[in-house]
């Protein structure tokens, strides 16, 4: 399945037994020329305290804290396999119970909003070393780069930039993905503002490189865009792979809504 084209391959624990390495597994079904091939490994698991738990693994093999498009697929998986019998479910994750409304549930698409949660602001907790969060310089290299950072379960630093076509993400993603900086290294965001309700987004994604969507990227970077009142509360952000509608109440959880579309299902022989 995928969510505005961050892909990623599925397993419904609630059915299959899994192996004991599952960070080799992630791997070698994220591999797209000798896997499956996807953004990385995501398992919907049986949850004593909610509808179902998320665990989440880059393409790389490394656990993520979180994922929101991933999250949205798996809402709309167990509502469409009838694993939950309400629109409105919820999901543990290592950021928590998060909540989840099933807005449309066609065959083989759909729609989810997600209550993220409110978003860390705290350097400690993000984790960063830089402080305060907002608007700091950062260096790389021989340059410095006026960075904002926030947690949405998992790190990630935003940068501000005229055009995300000519943006560096490629080269500088990277390096700030595991600057010292970042002592559990960050996902890096590059933001261009189109004006108070709308974004462009490219992200640099910890232990996967770019993808065509990230949605805690989404939700950090306007988050990070009303700390810098760049934007208003409500703003649509375009990614390569789509657009999500992503909302920020003042004191309160961010919302991100944006499609879910299954692409296939089969047997792993590996």
């Amino acid at each position: 399945m995928h969510g505005a084209g961050n892909d990623y391959i599925y397993i419904n624990a609630f059915d299959e037994s899994l192996p004991g390495n599952l960070p080799n597994l992630a791997r070698r079904v994220s591999d797209r020329h000798c896997g499956i091939g996807g953004d990385g490994l995501v398992l919907i698991l049986p949850s004593r305290e909610a509808d179902a738990e998320m665990r989440m693994f880059n393409a790389d093999g490394s656990e993520a804290e979180m994922c929101g498009n991933a999250l949205r697929c798996v809402a709309w998986f167990l509502r469409n396999r009838g694993l939950c019998d309400s629109d409105e479910l919820t999901i543990a994750t290592p950021r928590g119970l998060l909540t989840a409304t099933v807005l449309e549930n066609a065959a083989r698409t759909g729609s989810v909003r997600i209550d993220m949660g409110q978003p860390i602001l705290a350097a400690a907790d993000i984790p960063t070393t830089l402080d305060p969060c907002v608007g700091s310089e950062i260096t790389v290299g021989d340059s410095q780069h006026q960075v904002t950072c926030v947690s949405m379960g998992n790190p990630h630093c935003v940068l501000f930039c005229d055009s995300v076509d000519t943006a560096p993400v490629r080269e500088l993603g990277p390096q700030l993905e595991s600057h010292t900086a970042f002592p559990n290294k960050t996902n890096v965001g590059f933001a261009e503002i189109s004006d108070s309700s709308n974004m462009r987004l490219r992200v640099w994604e910890r232990g996967t490189g770019e993808t065509l969507a990230c949605g805690t990227g989404a939700c950090a970077a306007v988050v990070a865009a009303v700390l810098n009142d760049l934007t208003d509360r409500s703003v649509t952000v375009s990614l390569p792979g789509g657009s999500l509608d992503i909302e920020w109440p003042e004191g309160g959880s961010v919302l991100m809504t944006g499609p879910v579309a299954e692409v296939f299902h089969g047997i792993w022989l590996g």
